[in-house]
């Protein structure tokens, strides 16, 4: 074996261990993460394969092993992106009338503590117009920065922190029993209640920020993954036209994301369409998507676009809905968990000791501002 070979020997190698990884259920954060760069994973393992198609003469048995195992960690990475790429059929629906009183928009924007300019997140708030903006990591400063779009969004919850987690929700339309709660960690809150649509059809509401397993935040992706799978066994898609927002600090063809899909029979508006990776901004060829908004099939999709840089580590990301209650009959299918699925959520749930077992939206009082 020349010293090329053993180059590629050990690349093919290395190539394998984000798919074995992934195929284990380990929570720790280092295998996790390999959740993330699926796309970047699948470009690095085509360019070992091209390299030893290139190489190697195929005298060798152990070439063509090689190659298979490779093609087949390729497959199982883009099986789990195909979903996300324009090839793939769409979930939703594009909406094609015209009916004001039944859209919603939404801007999730992820601003960074650190961030200094909060004109450009305004300028967007502006351009865009969204009915409703979630944002994340704000703090007092941030708070007081983003007071100048009060005079349009009246209704509003603010979660100052110094933690990076604060929350805001300004909202044009109505926001009713809101309640802020936290779910699994103390200092991570999340926000859950009504906004009601123009025509006055109430929307369930919630905005979640849950702390991503990392080495300097939390070693494994227990709480992350319970606060998630909660919420979706939680959401009665069925009965209550629902709404999930926010930066999930999870990509959307993760274990946890598509379960929680399956648990709450929520739907994804970007299958179908594309990525629209939002982190991280300042790096082009390391990117994936963690902002999110999912919905229930009552609704259509008119927009969806990933937006302008802010000066954030996160792209911000607009959707824009129309309330079709008819959608549920056109709208694609969700799947259904499985048994031993629902079991490993509930295992999930039960490890992480949430501080709220269920998640209830008959709260007894308003904490909106107006």
């Amino acid at each position: 074996m020349d010293v090329g070979e053993i180059i590629i020997l050990f690349f093919s190698i290395l190539m394998c261990i984000p798919t074995l990884a992934s195929i284990t259920r380990f929570d720790h954060w280092w295998v996790r993460g390999f959740d993330f760069p699926r796309i970047q994973i699948s470009c690095l393992i085509i360019a070992v394969i091209i390299a030893s198609v290139l190489y190697y003469d195929l005298s060798e048995s152990w070439h063509f092993i090689a190659i298979i195992i490779l093609s087949l960690s390729l497959t199982y990475q883009v099986v789990k992106i195909f979903p996300y790429t324009y090839i793939s059929k769409k979930q939703v629906l594009r909406f094609k009338g015209s009916d004001p009183g039944a859209t919603i928009s939404v801007l999730v924007s992820n601003v960074l503590t650190s961030n200094k300019r909060s004109d450009k997140l305004i300028s967007l708030v502006r351009d865009r117009q969204p009915d409703i903006l979630l944002t994340l990591e704000t703090d007092k400063r941030w708070e007081e920065e983003l007071a100048v779009l009060e005079d349009e969004y009246k209704y509003n919850v603010k979660i100052p922190k110094d933690n990076l987690y604060g929350m805001h929700l300004y909202s044009k339309l109505k926001l009713e029993d809101i309640k802020v709660r936290y779910i699994v960690q103390q200092g991570i809150p999340s926000i859950h209640g009504y906004v009601v649509l123009r025509s006055g059809k109430k929307v369930k509401l919630h905005c979640l920020h849950p702390m991503p397993p990392s080495p300097t935040e939390s070693e494994t992706s227990t709480n992350r993954d319970a606060e998630l799978l909660m919420l979706g066994r939680d959401v009665d898609a069925e009965t209550q036209t629902t709404l999930v927002i926010g930066d999930l600090n999870d990509v959307a063809w993760s274990r946890t994301t598509k379960l929680f899909l399956k648990m709450s029979g929520m739907m994804d508006p970007r299958i179908g369409r594309g990525f629209f990776n939002t982190f991280h901004a300042d790096y082009f060829l390391l990117r994936w998507p963690l902002d999110h908004v999912f919905h229930t099939k009552d609704f259509t999709l008119i927009e969806i676009a990933r937006e302008r840089n802010i000066g954030s580590d996160h792209f911000p990301m607009y959707i824009k809905l129309n309330y079709e209650p008819t959608a549920e009959v056109i709208n694609e299918d969700t799947e259904k968990p499985e048994p031993e699925e629902e079991d490993w959520a509930e295992e999930k749930i039960q490890n992480a000791d949430p501080l709220q077992q269920r998640i209830d939206l008959n709260f007894p009082r308003n904490i909106l501002t107006k």
